[in-house]
């Protein structure tokens, strides 16, 4: 199973059983992405610096408006795609098995979690995975220390307050808070 593959069959949300080809093929690909965010970690990087190694560990080239304040944490890295003039703070940790799709000029804050993967709730089968995508829009702002957990689409212009985490979709413009998150308000415009 080659790498691109395997992340169809991630999409797919097919169970991805522990010990199975596939689960071999996410091992491998955890080392690349260890090595690449080891890498990003452990010294001081220009902003273009960043922007390339962040390239490198995507497999996508990065808008010149990219920002990032490391360090950061990723367990693949390959399924992320991240929108124009993004910047994501430091201690984030994208969990992106799943997907991962962040859209144009939002913010995301310090010590976030995105969550594309869940574990058996069988202890038999407690190590077999199954994966489902997180989107978020354009203009998001993400406020520290939020989980974002599998499946959940995040709308445009959407505001998700420090601490929160998000178990369902977020709707257009919404701010929402708390655990589990909930609607507070309406973003003003």
């Amino acid at each position: 199973m080659t790498e691109s593959e395997f992340l169809k069959y991630a999409a797919s949300g097919e169970t991805i059983a522990a010990g199975s080809e596939a689960h071999e093929v996410m091992h491998r690909m955890s080392q690349n992405a260890l090595q690449i965010t080891s890498e990003l970690n452990g010294r001081y990087h220009s902003p273009a610096e960043i922007r390339d190694i962040m390239s490198d560990l995507t497999g996508k080239k990065l808008d010149s408006g990219f920002g990032m304040f490391p360090p950061f944490y990723t367990d693949c890295g390959r399924n992320i795609t991240i929108g124009k003039n993004t910047f994501i703070n430091m201690g984030c940790s994208f969990q992106d098995w799943g997907g991962i799709t962040i859209g144009d000029e939002c913010l995301i804050g310090h010590n976030c979690t995105i969550c594309t993967v869940n574990h058996s709730q069988n202890p038999a089968h407690r190590g077999d995975m199954t994966c489902h995508a997180v989107r978020i829009g354009n203009r998001v702002w993400i406020g520290a220390n939020v989980t974002i957990l599998p499946g959940v689409t995040i709308g445009d212009g959407a505001v998700v307050a420090a601490g929160a985490v998000v178990t369902k979709d977020v709707d257009m413009s919404e701010v929402v808070a708390g655990v589990p998150a909930k609607k507070i308000k309406e973003v003003r415009l």
